[in-house]
């Protein structure tokens, strides 16, 4: 059997393909692995991040068209870069702060604090069940033939990233398309995850200190979903 590797081993193992650094040297990663946590467990403060964010985001809708918000026009410079249609697949940021306008998802209080993070911060923030994993998590350029297990029509079905196509993939397979594009169902976080992976994406003109207060951000809100909550974190930069 194998063995489950510690948080530390997991973090030390994932990479960024130089290729990806080649595309956007500017491009920052900054994994958070948080151990003993209870998605579901009740937390005023992911209400609280729900509704700053919410307002957060009419603020900025306010004064400047979604496709115009700084970090929101650097994520569709960068899909651009490979091929990919940012008016048709919105990166996650983006996304969401569409939705925020009139009301973020509520899901539990895991999902419902790091998509608010997500939000306040304009940072892309994914959040997975790392005992879902098979093997570290790295961000590559996808050959095409990486498989990408999810559904259609309520089937299951595999997919396969286009070739050039920015992809976080595991031993097993794709993770997450298109950068921050759409999660697969394979390594989700669900209501019995304990152990999750969140991946806070950064371009300029997001600083290395914006990026860290959002993990400071998304640390603190988990530290109220368990008696026991652990987070250790890596940064993965160019240089």
């Amino acid at each position: 059997m194998r063995e489950t590797p510690t948080a530390e081993e997991f973090l030390a193992s994932c990479a960024v393909d130089p290729a990806v650094f080649a595309l956007r040297p500017d491009y920052r990663a900054l994994l958070v692995v948080a151990e003993g946590i209870d998605p579901s467990a009740p937390s005023s403060v992911a209400d609280d991040l729900i509704a700053r964010a919410e307002e957060h985001a009419r603020t900025l809708l306010a004064g400047a068209p979604v496709d115009e918000l700084p970090h929101i026009a650097a994520w569709r410079e960068a899909y651009r870069a490979f091929g990919a249609k940012p008016q048709r697949t919105r990166n996650s940021l983006e996304a969401l702060t569409r939705r925020a306008d009139k009301g973020l998802p509520r899901i539990n209080s895991l999902t419902d604090a790091y998509n608010a993070i997500c939000v306040l911060h304009q940072i892309p923030l994914g959040g997975e069940d790392l005992d879902a994993y098979a093997g570290p998590a790295r961000l590559a350029r996808a050959a095409g033939d990486e498989p990408f297990e999810t559904f259609a029509d309520g089937a299951p079905v595999v997919e396969h990233p286009e070739p050039g196509e920015v992809i976080w993939h595991d031993d097993a397979g794709v993770t997450c398309r298109r950068w921050n594009w759409r999660q697969g169902p394979r390594t989700a976080l669900t209501p019995t995850t304990t152990r999750a992976l969140f991946i806070l994406d950064a371009l300029a003109p997001v600083s290395d200190a914006e990026l860290l207060s959002a993990a400071d951000d998304l640390v603190e809100a988990l530290s109220g979903l368990g008696g026991d909550v652990r987070t250790v974190r890596r940064l993965l930069a160019a240089n």
